[in-house]
């Protein structure tokens, strides 16, 4: 099952109590102060871990603590610190405080670390209190409580390519025509229920993720459809296919019904780079001619994922694109428009 929203509340471990002791040895009567300060609380941190892929298990369980600090001793002894609690999550996991609706950070690479909950401090012993002028002290101090926070955890798929369109445009197909990926394809809408990935293999060992955006209805950005629950999964993309089939009653209202809906859920995802994929080529007649105006497109491809014609060009084409906006971003690109102005790599047509 895929699930990419979680919330859970985590809690840092407490701190240990400082101990109230004085020294008991023989041929020292006046030993003094001995009490240890507690040990800290443990932290509640997730790590990314590349082996995830979902944030199922934790719709199972919801509260996470970490561990308690030991109290202090006598003999100066210091209280144990509690154990950190490390919380695996998927790569592309952003976290935000349910309660402030603060984001507290995200998580893209394996092996990021993000305190979410901190433990608390140890309390001091009777020892930490000795002045000149107060040698046997009797002042001690209670260890802290952890923090406590209430987490959302939101799952965004890191995907160089991104397919969009519509229920039946054939992304399921395109993708298990060029990946070892094994989505659901039938021949009914929204047979897509939940993103998938694939890895595109080409040749000289280069490679790029594609991700499977669940089908896009008029008003997906409004809540119709299953288009706006994943819609957050193309955010990260470098670049975004949009699929269009060649059965379609009509090209150019499915092109700018999908360039409103992705314009309507969020401004930015406009700015993404993007090309059409004419799909079903393999449906029309030949000779043909296919009309459509896409402003702003990097490219337009036909191509047939049952009999494979176009699907070598294009995915060139997508490597290259790939290639640029990695180039980019290497090169300090700070976002927004700034670092979508490449050279035009050109239209191709297969």
């Amino acid at each position: 099952m895929f699930v990419d929203q979680a919330t859970i509340d985590v809690k840092g471990g407490a701190g240990g109590a400082g101990a109230m002791a004085f020294r008991r040895e023989r041929g020292v009567p006046f030993g003094g102060p001995s009490g240890g300060d507690g040990g800290n609380g443990g932290d509640v941190v997730l790590v990314a871990d590349s082996q995830l892929h979902t944030l199922l298990d934790y719709s199972y369980r919801q509260h996470y603590e970490a561990g308690r600090a030991g109290h202090g001793e006598g003999s100066n002894r210091r209280g144990a610190d509690g154990e950190d609690l490390l919380l695996p999550v998927p790569l592309g996991t952003v976290v935000v405080d349910a309660g402030t609706g603060e984001r507290l950070g995200e998580l893209l690479e394996a092996g990021d670390r993000l305190v979410v909950a901190r433990g608390g401090r140890g309390g001091r012993g009777n020892a930490a209190f000795a002045t000149s002028t107060r040698q046997t002290p009797r002042r001690w101090e209670p260890g802290a409580w952890g923090e406590e926070r209430r987490l959302l955890l939101e799952l965004k798929l890191i995907a160089d390519v991104g397919l969009v369109g519509e229920p039946n445009a054939g992304k399921s197909t395109f993708l298990a025509a060029v990946s070892a990926a094994r989505p659901k394809v039938a021949d009914y809408p929204f047979t897509t229920l939940e993103p998938n990935l694939g890895v595109v293999q080409l040749s000289d060992e280069r490679r790029f993720v594609v991700a499977d955006i669940p089908g896009l209805i008029e008003g997906a950005h409004e809540g119709r459809g299953l288009g706006t629950q994943f819609l957050r999964h193309i955010e990260r993309t470098r670049t975004l296919a949009l699929l269009i089939p060649l059965d379609a009653p009509d090209l150019q209202r499915a092109y700018d019904l999908l360039r409103a809906e992705l314009r309507g859920h969020d401004a930015a995802l406009g700015s993404i780079p993007f090309c059409v994929l004419i799909t079903k080529a393999d449906l029309a007649p030949t000779p043909r001619e296919t009309k459509l105006e896409a402003p702003g497109a990097w490219g337009i491809f036909e191509v047939s994922a049952v009999t494979r014609e176009g699907l070598h060009a294009v995915l060139e084409a997508l490597w290259r694109r790939v290639a640029e906006e990695k180039r980019a971003e290497a090169g300090g690109a700070t976002g927004g428009d700034a670092d979508r102005r490449f050279p035009e790599l050109g239209e191709w047509v297969s």
